[in-house]
């Protein structure tokens, strides 16, 4: 008696996904309560206002340009499901393949299954609403309702698709300290982009919708825009356009679907990175340990200033602070520049923004600051030590701070005020280094290297004080050069204020000196209880 081979099935692992992404979910409910809160705060916060963006989207059915404002809509939703992997990866465990890269799992059914698992969460509902919004205003007929229809479910999946694809494809990224880097900068990414919003508002507020059109009328060929267009097309009697939007649109979603599919046979089928470098010697040293040394001075000044650049290329939240105080120190001079309200003088936020880089030094240290510690053995190594630090913040604040300087001036054309601005940008970040140095010896608090806060528990008016009292101290100190300036545009005078730049500098320079002769001493008496304050993160 022979019996028959029947070949072997994948198992339905589609349920299975969507049950273990609920008990993720139910289980990270139940850690604590604030966490519970928060995510109903964000449910309710997020339905509200796609339930606003539905309503809004319905009633501008009738306007002339409904059709801009809906597939411009779509597109930056689409932008944001490709970016928001890359910031937030720990957001959602389920973005993370290798978690499954133990288990029996063929790579396509595994596609099929994540796909539709990622279809539960606040994100695709909110991207439903929306799409379903956009839909609905564009529709009109039958036959652009059954094409509303088949948009709606291709926007959603092409959304969903991109985040995941771009999740595969970057795992290994995300996964690392440069991830971890990335995931610290997402809030000066929202910083940014309220900044961008806020402007795009105000010029739309001016000149009208009709300015997006041309803009639309390219969006409206990029998937998953292209879906929508597709609705209006209809609308307008367009049918062979309409097809074509669709058909690239469905061409689209094969694409990232192929290439989700290739990343994860990828990550399922190579070893992890991480042990392959473990496993060579000359992997992952410094090819540049000495690059630094030639250019910096000689003796202990150089190596603190090669310490403190250390910290900004590779500590996360050094690095996080650094790239949000350069962006917001030229954004704000110059959003405002552009916007025709303005002023030359703004261009001094950047050297404010920098100079408080300055505040708390050895919190970045955390408890290595015993290593530092050890080698202060007087007054003149905590001076060498505060002048090191303070040197190597200025090898970019200074060169930066003129730079927007520059371009502030050349944005409002108020070339003759360009020297007044400098000499108050130095005289400002010389306070701001004098102040920080005396503030880091006497208000010390410590940096978590883990999570979002920069303050650790029971600290936080350490941190106020030492900042906010600091950026007061640092104005106060700043008041002779600002009288004089003042002084000589009240009495007629102005043409000798390119005095102001070797001025301001001078006195930049002084402050900054004396204001590390008088940190000094208390550094070298506070050393162990420094340590004890930025050792508790």
């Amino acid at each position: 008696m022979t019996t028959t081979a029947h070949p072997t099935t994948d198992p339905a692992i589609t349920p299975v996904l969507i049950r273990l992404k609920l008990s993720l979910l139910r289980n990270g409910l139940r850690q604590s309560t604030g966490r519970r809160a928060a995510y109903i705060a964000s449910v309710t916060v997020a339905l509200l206002f796609a339930a606003l963006q539905l309503i809004g989207l319905v009633a501008l059915r009738d306007n002339a340009h409904v059709a801009t404002v809906c597939v411009l809509l779509v597109g930056v939703l689409a932008l944001g499901w490709a970016v928001m992997p890359l910031f937030f990866p720990s957001g959602d465990e389920t973005l993370d393949p290798t978690r499954l890269v133990m288990l029996p799992l063929r790579p396509r059914p595994l596609v099929r299954a994540l796909l539709v698992a990622s279809l539960v969460g606040i994100g695709p509902l909110f991207t439903l609403c929306l799409a379903a919004g956009a839909a609905v205003a564009l529709a009109h007929g039958p036959a652009a309702a059954v094409t509303g229809v088949v948009a709606v479910a291709l926007t959603l999946l092409v959304c969903v698709a991109l985040a995941r694809a771009v999740a595969a494809a970057n795992i290994r990224l995300l996964t690392s300290r440069k991830g971890r880097d990335l995931a610290v900068l997402s809030g000066l990414v929202i910083a940014v982009g309220a900044q961008v919003v806020n402007f795009g508002a105000q010029k739309l507020g001016s000149s009208g919708l009709s300015t997006l059109d041309p803009a639309a009328d390219v969006v409206r060929w990029i998937p998953p825009s292209a879906a929508l267009g597709a609705v209006h097309s209809v609308s307008e009697g367009a049918y062979a356009t309409a097809a074509a939007q669709l058909i690239l649109t469905a061409a689209a979603l094969l694409a990232l679907l192929t290439l989700w599919q290739r990343s994860l046979t990828r990550l399922m089928t190579t070893p992890d990175g991480s042990t392959l470098a473990a496993a060579e010697p000359d992997k992952g040293t410094s090819r540049t340990s000495g690059a630094l040394g030639g250019l910096l001075p000689a003796g202990r000044t150089g190596t603190v200033m090669e310490r403190s650049l250390r910290y900004v290329w590779r500590d996360p939240k050094t690095k996080a602070a650094w790239v949000t105080s350069l962006a917001i120190g030229l954004i704000v001079p110059l959003f405002n520049a552009l916007q025709g309200t303005g002023s030359v003088y703004f261009a001094c936020f950047a050297a404010g923004m920098l100079g408080v880089l300055m505040y708390n030094q050895f919190g970045q240290d955390t408890s290595a600051f015993w290593m530092v510690a050890m080698t202060i053995s007087s007054t003149r190594d905590a001076y060498v030590e505060l002048r090191g630090r303070a040197l190597a913040l200025l090898l970019i604040t200074l060169p930066y701070a003129a730079l927007v300087t520059v371009l502030t001036t050349a944005l409002l054309g108020d070339w003759p005020a360009l020297p007044e601005v400098l000499g108050l940008s130095f005289a400002l970040l010389g306070a701001m280094l004098a102040t920080g140095a005396w503030s880091s010896a006497r208000f010390p608090y410590s940096i978590p290297q883990e999570g979002y806060k920069n303050v650790a528990p029971g600290q936080a008016g350490l941190a106020w004080i030492s900042i906010f009292g600091g950026m007061v101290a640092a104005a106060l100190l700043c008041a002779p050069v600002l009288a004089l300036t003042i002084w000589l545009h009240a009495s007629g005078e102005a043409s000798w204020s390119w005095l102001l730049l070797p001025l301001g500098a001078v006195y930049g320079a002084t402050i900054t000196e004396l204001g590390m002769r008088l940190a000094a001493p208390r550094l070298a008496r506070r050393l162990p209880e420094i340590l004890t304050a930025v050792s508790k993160g």
